[in-house]
């Protein structure tokens, strides 16, 4: 009986949720991709550089 009793309130709370907009929505998934490629780029320039680096250090003799 506590199942149902806490899917009915489960339903309850679920009606006061506001949802976003689908303009929301596309404005806020372009800004997770926009920022993941920004990291994407950023992490892989920084990894060439390491890598770089860690080239010339080991052919110094």
């Amino acid at each position: 009986m506590r199942l149902f009793k806490f899917f009915g309130q489960v339903g309850h709370e679920m009606k006061k949720v506001t949802w976003p907009t689908w303009r929301e929505n596309r404005r806020d998934s372009w800004t997770v991709v926009s920022t993941s490629l920004f990291f994407v780029a950023f992490f892989a320039l920084f990894d060439w550089i390491i890598q770089l680096l860690l080239r010339m250090l080991t052919s110094w003799h």
